[in-house]
């Protein structure tokens, strides 16, 4: 990437920052004579007292910004609507720092209940569970989907055996719960398996970035498709509402029509929709589509100049970079040419870099939860988009589609134990350090190899010198006897014939039917001292005693290379 271009992206996200709290309410093109096309809010003024209302995206992508302001708007002047379910599978929040987001509507009285996949983001949300003002449940991300297409097929539930031995299923947790006093009517067990419901759906929101004047949408040029269409027939079919905001108007073409007018209550002229994280709709950038026209190389470059730019993408140093490394070549060597894979968030993102810069991300498919096959996954503010996709799909045709075919699904860990279970759901006490359980159970069913990436302890002091690994001060291990919190059931995943392995700091863990077998060691590492007399976790060895040592290329980085076990 040139000069020219990181000093054009520099100068797009310094305009971005300016400009991204940009709205108008009471916008409405004089020139449309269609009823259909309203203003903001007047679109809010549809949502009545205790609905049940639904908003599909994914972070940057497909956000509800000029609904959420217009919602806020009105309860600010009115105290009405009060009392919402509000349910969204993806991340919809900014953590505080970012307008526009759902915790725009995060006020006493306006969400009573809020249902997702995902929370992390939702801080504005978690404060007010903690105070006591909204109830929270989480759900996961795949279930949800199919909860929408069943509510279109006239049905109110889904039984799965996603979930089974984990803190959703009812025998061993507190099911959907996670904060509030409301009773679990959402996840009860039912012929060894769960049973998952959602409350009826009465209004559908969701972004696109056009429209015609007779009031169809089109979402030519959209990074993601999401939940939209399974929200709109579920909506429709239950006699609610549909509310979309567009970019613009277009002329009308019946072959690209993505949901009729017909299926339309009210469209939201709103010029400042984003195609994704800082990029307007209206100068939408062709490499998040199946049209896109610069390399995927220079793509990613450029995502990642931009991440770091506003501050989205942690540091890595020397040891999570022989981490990344490690993990990498677990993937290589349990994976094959032709698979489906998933990357997850955080370090899993670090292992997709290493893999498309050994150039073997054009032997496999990568997906993401929003319907997004093929193309390199966005990194950063992005995730959920990818770089020159092959194919995009809703969210729930993207599941159904994980369940056939998933061979490979690379996830982050929180914590894990002596049983090979693992938290992801939970950072600590309180609504406030909630994550959600996103779309891990259901990833963790479907693939066959699973690969979790994490870091072996927290606050340490680790360091690589002279081609060995070194523990200059010890942390908080996350490797324990037993995890506060159980998103990922071992036992589950080995009655199911799964292959399962953690890549850490110190080394690679297999999960057997003998427990947590360290398969390989980082140089530097002592097993006993280091790792068998100090971890809380259980460890077993191989049988012989003899725990491979990681390559000197896989720590420094010399002469590392990645190709496939053919």
């Amino acid at each position: 990437m040139n000069v020219v271009t990181r000093a054009r992206l520099l100068v797009h996200v310094a305009r971005w920052r300016l400009t991204w709290n940009r709205r108008d309410l009471g916008y409405r093109p004089r020139s449309l004579s269609n009823p259909k096309f309203v203003s903001a809010r007047t679109a809010a003024e549809m949502i009545g007292d205790g609905d049940v209302c639904f908003s599909s995206g994914m972070a940057g992508n497909g956000r509800c910004s000029i609904f959420f302001w217009a919602l806020r708007d009105r309860f600010l002047r009115t105290g009405q609507p009060r009392g919402l379910t509000w349910i969204t599978v993806g991340a919809q929040g900014g953590r505080g720092r970012a307008p526009g987001t759902i915790e725009e509507i995060a006020l006493p009285g306006l969400v009573r209940r809020l249902i997702a996949g995902h929370l992390e983001t939702k801080k504005a949300m978690l404060r007010l569970a903690d105070d006591g003002h909204c109830e929270l449940h989480t759900m996961p991300q795949g279930q949800m989907t199919y909860l929408l297409e069943a509510q279109a097929d006239g049905r109110t539930h889904v039984v799965s055996d996603v979930g089974v031995g984990t803190f959703l299923d009812p025998r061993v947790g507190a099911g959907t719960v996670v904060a509030g006093t409301g009773r679990d009517s959402m996840s009860q067990v039912e012929d060894e398996r769960i049973r998952y419901q959602l409350p009826t759906l009465q209004c559908a929101l969701f972004i696109a970035p056009w429209a015609d004047e007779d009031g169809n949408i089109y979402m030519d040029g959209a990074t993601t498709l999401t939940e939209t269409l399974e929200s709109v027939r579920a909506v429709r079919r239950n006699g609610g509402k549909v509310l979309v905001a567009v970019a613009g108007i277009i002329e009308r073409d019946p072959s690209s029509v993505f949901v009729p007018a017909s299926q339309v209550d009210a469209i939201v002229v709103n010029p400042y929709n984003e195609q994704t994280g800082s990029i307007p709709q209206r100068r939408a950038w062709s490499m998040f589509t199946t049209a896109c026209r610069i390399s995927p190389v220079e793509g990613i470059a450029r995502l990642r100049f931009m991440n770091r730019v506003v501050g989205i993408t942690p540091k890595r140093g020397p040891v999570e970079d022989a981490l990344a490394r490690m993990a990498a070549r677990q993937f290589v060597r349990h994976s094959q040419p032709g698979a489906y894979v998933n990357i997850g968030v955080g370090l899993p993102e670090e292992v997709c870099r290493l893999v498309f810069e050994a150039g073997l991300t054009q032997d496999v498919d990568f997906l993401t939860e929003t319907g997004v096959l093929g193309g390199i996954p966005a990194p950063g503010v992005f995730f959920g988009a990818a770089v020159a996709p092959k194919r995009m799909m809703t969210s729930a045709r993207i599941f159904h589609l994980c369940r056939e075919r998933l061979d490979t699904t690379i996830l982050g860990v929180l914590q894990a134990d002596s049983e090979g279970n693992v938290n992801v759901s939970r950072r600590g006490p309180g609504a406030i350090n909630y994550v959600g359980c996103g779309g891990l159970p259901d990833l963790v069913r479907s693939a066959r190899n699973i690969l979790f990436v994490g870091t072996w302890m927290a606050h340490a002091d680790l360091r690589i010198e002279g081609g060995k690994l070194r523990i200059a001060r010890p942390g908080t291990y996350k490797f324990v006897d037993r995890v506060d919190e159980i998103t990922f059931c071992g036992r589950q995943a080995l009655a199911q014939g799964k292959s399962v392995r953690y890549a850490t700091n110190v080394g690679v863990f297999q999960l057997t039917e003998r427990g947590m077998e360290l398969i390989e060691v980082m140089p530097g590492i002592d097993v006993r001292r280091d790792i068998l007399n100090a971890c809380p976790m259980r460890v077993v060895l191989p049988p012989d005693g003899r725990v491979p040592v990681v390559p000197d290329e896989v720590v420094t980085g010399r002469g590392f290379r990645l190709g496939w076990n053919r």
